[in-house]
């Protein structure tokens, strides 16, 4: 649906620090709502950042015409009420993925969709007035930062138009190994392990990534290998499907089963949708995923025991074991 209303993701470098003005902030995943409010703001001089699972947004052509859309502000939704304190605009959360508001930010912060909160303005009908009126009356950046930038928008059909190049660079031994690390983040201990995976993956190997798992890591530089970025990052939790297709291409490409590609899945699991992502690996017969921080509440003996015998799932260990396994050492 978002491609249709939007078009194809493009590789898009997105700021990642302030510009000087007044401004909103919207979190979440629905790409309608941020449409809306940058419909409603076009003109207005207000400034619109993405955060969490919306940084994505940035890489569609529907939405990246809108020259107030000028970056994202912050991480994973784990830090929101810290980076919200510090925000000095308004704040509009769609879908999921909210804390308990602090008082500091709860008369600037809106939510719209399913999502809401006691004491929270709820936004009904795409009616951003009351986003608006609350931006206007907050001091904003006053000055512009330091410019920095991180890129997105590598979903299944930006990489296939470089597939041939992927391709040829793994038969040539340029490209050694894929890693895909990614799922959901959260703030309980343990979830430095991608932080540290990621960036003691060999320089010849390359890390696709989604959700907001990305952020334990997407501001990192890993370079290129032949002009294609390291980092290759498909989206929101919702754009597993990239990730799965691209897969796709290559068994096809290289005659073989997904489980005999150059391709190992580092997931990191939190909520509901991350079971979803899980289960359509497992329909489509994906083995040896690694699982982590820590297994699935619903994990009884008698589930772990089908995920172990039949697809091969195991809990992350240590980066180094990990790595080892999944190179082949």
């Amino acid at each position: 649906a978002n491609t249709g209303a939007y078009g194809h993701p493009e590789p898009t470098r997105v700021r990642v620090t302030p510009v000087k003005g007044k401004c909103i902030v919207v979190s979440g995943h629905d790409l309608k709502d941020l449409e809306e409010l940058l419909k409603q703001t076009e003109g207005l001089g207000l400034n619109v950042y993405t955060h969490g699972e919306m940084l994505p947004a940035t890489a569609y052509p529907g939405l990246k015409k809108y020259k107030h859309l000028v970056g994202n502000y912050g991480g994973a939704w784990q830090d929101q009420q810290k980076e919200f304190e510090q925000f000095p605009g308004a704040i509009l959360m769609t879908t999921n993925c909210l804390q308990k508001p602090k008082n500091s930010y709860q008369d600037r912060i809106f939510t719209s969709g399913v999502v809401g909160w006691e004491g929270v303005r709820h936004i009904t009908g795409h009616n951003f007035a009351p986003v608006i009126a609350a931006a206007l009356a907050q001091p904003g950046f006053s000055e512009d930062a330091e410019e920095k930038y991180i890129m997105t928008g590598f979903a299944h059909n930006a990489v296939m138009k470089v597939a041939g190049q992927l391709i040829e660079a793994i038969k040539a031994g340029q490209i050694r190994h894929i890693f895909l690390i990614g799922g959901c983040d959260g703030a309980k201990s343990g979830r430095n392990y991608y932080t540290e995976f990621a960036e003691k993956v060999p320089k010849d190997c390359l890390i696709l990534t989604l959700a907001c798992g990305k952020y334990r890591f997407n501001k990192l530089e890993f370079g290129d290998i032949g002009g294609i970025p390291r980092l290759l990052d498909a989206g929101q939790c919702n754009d597993s499907y990239s990730a799965i297709q691209i897969a796709l291409t290559l068994s096809k490409a290289f005659g073989c089963s997904v489980n005999e590609l150059p391709l190992s899945f580092i997931l990191s699991w939190f909520e509901q949708k991350a079971v979803a992502v899980l289960l359509t690996l497992l329909y489509l017969g994906v083995e040896k995923i690694k699982l982590g921080p820590s297994l699935p509440a619903f994990t009884t003996p008698a589930v772990l025991n089908v995920l172990v015998d039949k697809f091969k799932i195991g809990p992350i260990t240590s980066v180094e074991a990990d790595l080892a396994e999944a190179l082949g050492k």
